[in-house]
Order: structure tokens, then sequence, then C-alpha cells
């Protein structure tokens, strides 16, 4: 099983434009959808549709949208009762899949809501293959809130914990390198320059972002999966770098893009596939995600068929 830890769900609005977007305009939708989303739950929901057992875990205040959303989609969660609503986010799309996203503020967790979260996600673990840890924290929470999670987990489960991956950026991830040792991280190409304080120069990205990992890889953190957009992505272990191209697609929305490329690598990992074939179901996760209006979650019926190269770094 893989539970997920989404500190701060979303409710996401997308809304499809049958044109490019008029700043400033009034301007009809074509269509129009609503999910439950944050980083966390979206890779419950593709996990759940390669039929891979999960479980999220998500504070939840009583009566909120959000939580309707949620069992509209079916999610094994764990509800963690807290005080505030959680936000709500907007994504408007054109027929390009130019995307425009306003993210609001959520909730404050109180300290005893975080401890609950704590809590709950401890009690879940126990069995876990993996833990994701995902997305933003609240407002409010300090800078190592996954880093307590993670050494909470560890210290209640000792040998037996999930590895465990975090995906989230800024201070949070620096916190969670600088002091959780993850078994794997999934940052963007900007996270990790940001992350290791350079720029990523030069004309062959994958390679500026191998040797860039290097000083994460293996000292810091396990492994990491660092997602490169349309040009494709990058996976680096203890045994050495690997990159996958990305295959050409017609692009609906690149929202959710990289929270199925990390549920498409965890998917090959559970069933025990090489590192190539991890990549390469990151990639093709990604990739379909990205065809899908919205934060629409891909199934396998969805992955691209196009062929994707493979090449170690050397």
């Amino acid at each position: 099983m893989i539970v997920t830890v989404t500190a701060h769900p979303s409710l996401d609005r997308a809304v499809a434009l049958d044109g490019p977007l008029r700043v400033g305009d009034v301007q009809p939708a074509a269509a129009s959808r609503e999910d439950a989303g944050g980083k966390g739950v979206n890779v419950a929901r593709v996990l759940r549709a390669a039929g891979v057992s999960t479980r999220a875990v998500v504070p939840v205040a009583e009566g909120d949208p959000f939580d309707a959303a949620l069992r509209a989609g079916a999610i094994e969660a764990t509800r963690v009762p807290v005080a505030g609503a959680a936000r709500a986010n907007l994504t408007i799309t054109d027929p390009d899949g130019v995307t425009t996203k306003l993210n609001l503020p959520g909730a404050v967790l109180s300290d005893a809501e975080r401890s609950a979260l704590v809590d709950a996600t401890v009690s879940v673990c126990a069995g876990a293959d993996w833990l994701v840890l995902a997305g933003s924290l609240p407002p409010g929470a300090p800078e190592d809130f996954y880093v307590e999670i993670i050494r909470a987990v560890r210290a209640a489960h000792g040998q037996s914990s999930p590895r465990i991956a975090v995906d989230t950026s800024g201070a949070a991830l620096e916190a969670v390198v600088r002091q959780g040792y993850p078994d794997l991280i999934k940052p963007n190409d900007e996270e990790l320059a940001d992350l290791v304080g350079s720029s990523l120069e030069g004309e062959d990205l994958p390679r500026a972002v191998r040797e860039a990992s290097r000083s994460l890889v293996p000292d810091l953190v396990g492994a990491a999966l660092i997602t490169l957009g349309s040009r494709g992505a990058v996976l680096v272990d203890a045994d050495g770098a690997r990159f996958a191209t990305a295959p050409s697609i017609r692009v609906a929305s690149t929202v959710g893009a990289g929270d199925s490329s990390l549920a498409g690598l965890l998917i090959a990992d559970v069933a025990g596939r090489s590192p190539e074939e991890r990549l390469l179901s990151a990639i093709r996760y990604g990739a379909a995600a990205a065809t899908l209006p919205g934060t629409l979650p891909p199934t396998p019926a969805d992955l691209p068929e196009v062929a994707v190269t493979v090449t170690v770094l050397s």
C-alpha cells in the first residue's frame, strides 16, 4: 500500500476556454470541472486508477465542499478533523494548452491539528510500502513539518517503516533534504536549481541536472526524479543517472502532470520494475496527465504508446 499526505489540500476548479484567455475581458467558458486536489490527493487518484492500494491522509473540516469532491473521487481516505476549510484553486486552460493557475491560501492548522495529522499518518503507515509527502505546507506550519512526520513514522515503525517520497519546494524541500534523508524527492528543474543554489546552465539540461544532483544523491537523499516538462525527466540514484525524453502529445492541461509522473514511478516500483522501467512509467503517466482536462487522473488506458528513449548519463 502507498500512503499519501496532503497537508494543504485544495478544491480544484478547472475552466476550459474555446480561445486564448483575454485578460480584462468577459469571456464564456467551454467547459468546467471540480476535483478534490492537492499533490498528495492527485497522486492517490492516479494510484487508485491503476489498481494500486492507496490511502490519502487529509485534514478536512466538517461540511467542507472539498470533502464532497473527495468522496466523489472514491479515494480511500483518513480524514483528520480541522476547523478551517480547504482552499480553492482555479485553473484556466485555452485550446493550445496554455494554462493560467490561481492558488489561494488555505486554512491555518493549529498545533493540535498538526499533531493529529502526524499521529494519523503514523497509524496509517503500518505495513505501507511508501509514504508520499506532497505539496506545499499550510500557512503557519513550520518549514520542517515534513521532517517531523518523517521522524515520527520512522520512530514508530523502525525497520518496517515505509520508504518516503517527498514532492514539495522551497524551504520545506530544503528542510527535508538537510534533515530527513528521504528515499526519493521529485523536484522539477527550477526547484532543483533553487535547492542546490545554482542555475542549470548550458544546452544539455539533462546532464546539468545530473551534475546538480550529485550534491544530493546518495548522501542526502536516496534518489531524485527531476521532471523537465516537455523535455522529459531524469532519474538519479546511487547507481547513476538516466534520462528519458517526453513523447509528443497534444497538451490539454499541465496541472497535475508532475504528480502523475511521481505516481507512475511508484506504480512501477511496487511492481518490482527496473530503474529504466520506473522512469518510463513516470514519463508516460506525466504525458498522459497533460492530455487530460483539469486534474483528471490518467488511467493505464490513457498512457501514450509512442516510443520513449532512455539514455544512461555516464
